[in-house]
C-alpha cells in the first residue's frame, strides 16, 4: 500500500513538472516571437531610409519651414499682431515703461513698442538666406538623430541651440537698419533720456538692436517649429517625396 502512494506520488510530480516546463517554453517562444517583431520593426523603420536620405529631408522640412516662417512674419503685424512673438520692453527695463505710463508717456511707449515690431518685420524679409545657409551645415549624424527624434520640432530646436549666435552676428545689421528706419532708435533713445533724469531710479542702457534681434529670431524659430510639426504629422502634404519617405516612416 505504501508502494503504491509512493508510485503515485512520483506520476503526479511528474506530471506536474512537464506541465511546468511546457510553460515555460510556450512562454520563452512567445517572448522570442515579440521580441523579433519589436527589433525587426525597428530595423525595418531605419531600413526605410538612408542616412543619406534623412539629412535630405530634415534640410527641406527646415528650408520650406524657414521659407514658411519668414512669409508669415516678414509683413505687416507678423509680429506685432502674434502674441506669442510679440516684442515688448526688455524685461531689464519693464521699470522704465510702468514709470512712463504713470507720467502720462503712453503714445511714446505705444510707439516704441509698434517701431521694434516693424522693425522685425522688415528684417525678417532678410532672414532666409541666413537661415538657409545654417541648415546647409547640418551634418548626416546631427540628421539621423534628429529625424528619429520623437519630439515634434526637434529639428528647430536643434537649429536653434547650434546656431543662434551665429544668427544674431549676421541679422543684427538688418535689424539696426530696420530700427533706424522705423524710428524705434529715436523712441529708445528718448525713453531712456526721459527715464534717466528721474531722480534716484537705476539707469538703463539695454543694448537696443541685441534685444531686438534675439527676440526677433527667437519669434522666427517659434513659427518654424509649428511649420515643422505640420510636415511631421502630414509628410504627404508637402509633396516632396523625400520627406514623405523619411517622415512617413517614422511614428510620433
Amino acid at each position: 500500500m505504501l508502494i503504491k502512494r509512493i508510485v503515485f506520488s512520483v506520476a503526479a510530480l511528474a506530471i506536474l513538472l512537464n506541465a511546468e516546463a511546457q510553460k515555460v517554453n510556450t512562454g520563452s517562444s512567445n517572448s522570442g516571437t515579440s521580441g523579433n517583431k519589436t527589433s525587426n520593426s525597428v530595423v525595418n523603420t531605419v531600413a526605410n531610409f538612408t542616412n543619406a536620405e534623412a539629412a535630405s529631408a530634415i534640410k527641406e522640412a527646415l528650408s520650406k519651414g524657414v521659407t514658411a516662417g519668414v512669409n508669415r512674419v516678414g509683413v505687416i503685424d507678423g509680429y506685432f499682431k502674434n502674441q506669442f512673438i510679440k516684442i515688448l520692453f526688455p524685461p531689464q527695463a519693464k521699470e522704465v515703461e510702468t514709470t512712463l505710463r504713470k507720467l502720462g508717456l503712453n503714445t511714446l511707449v505705444d510707439n516704441m513698442i509698434l517701431s521694434m515690431n516693424r522693425a522685425a518685420e522688415d528684417a525678417a524679409k532678410h532672414a532666409a538666406p541666413i537661415f538657409l545657409n545654417a541648415i546647409k551645415q547640418m551634418t548626416i549624424h546631427d540628421a539621423v538623430s534628429i529625424v528619429t527624434n520623437q519630439q515634434k520640432d526637434a529639428a528647430t530646436r536643434f537649429l536653434e541651440r547650434t546656431t543662434t549666435e551665429q544668427l544674431v552676428t549676421a541679422f543684427k545689421p538688418s535689424i539696426k537698419t530696420a530700427l533706424d528706419k522705423s524710428l524705434a532708435t529715436k523712441y529708445w533713445s528718448e525713453i531712456t533720456n526721459r527715464y534717466n533724469r528721474i531722480p534716484f531710479v537705476k539707469k538703463v542702457e539695454t543694448d537696443l538692436p541685441d534685444y531686438v534681434t534675439r527676440k526677433a529670431i527667437s519669434g522666427l524659430f517659434y513659427v518654424i517649429a509649428q511649420e515643422e510639426a505640420k510636415i511631421r504629422k502630414d509628410p504627404k502634404g508637402t509633396a516632396n517625396n523625400i520627406i514623405e519617405k523619411v517622415f512617413g516612416s517614422v511614428k510620433l
